[in-house]
């Protein structure tokens, strides 16, 4: 006989924490340090100058790589996720503006960013409500 087992909350929050840290672990290493997009450069180099925009990406991927690590420690969650979500929104509206046109999808980035601001909050003021900061 097959029994399912459900899983507990505490196993969502740890399955959304490790695919949270995913997308920046991904978009530091792959997308900024070994440059496998160069667009990230590009968007760099139009908001902060053209000069030093290699080191500026290399610095900011660097970075996320830490914000990565960060959220994988556990180590004050609630100031993490609010730094996360502040970046997000704050990196999503200064694209919006500066380099549209280089954005993945556009102007839906913006629809992708809350989703994924969301799904921080939800993590960590839901599903980790029990927790301490």
């Amino acid at each position: 006989m097959y029994y399912q087992k459900n899983i507990s909350q505490k196993n969502y929050y740890k399955i959304f924490q490790y695919f949270i840290a995913s997308v920046w672990l991904v978009n530091g290493l792959l997308c900024k340090v070994l440059n496998l997009v160069p667009r990230h450069q590009q968007i760099v180099a139009r908001i902060l100058g053209y000069e030093h925009s290699f080191l500026l990406t290399k610095l900011i991927g660097t970075a996320e790589i830490i914000m990565a690590v960060w959220i994988l420690s556990g180590i004050k969650t609630r100031l993490n996720v609010l730094v996360q979500m502040s970046i997000i929104a704050t990196m999503n509206v200064i694209e919006f503006f500066i380099t549209p046109d280089l954005l993945l999808w556009g102007i839906m980035n913006g629809v992708f960013a809350l989703l994924f601001i969301g799904i921080i909050g939800y993590n960590e003021f839901v599903l980790n409500k029990n927790r301490t900061a």
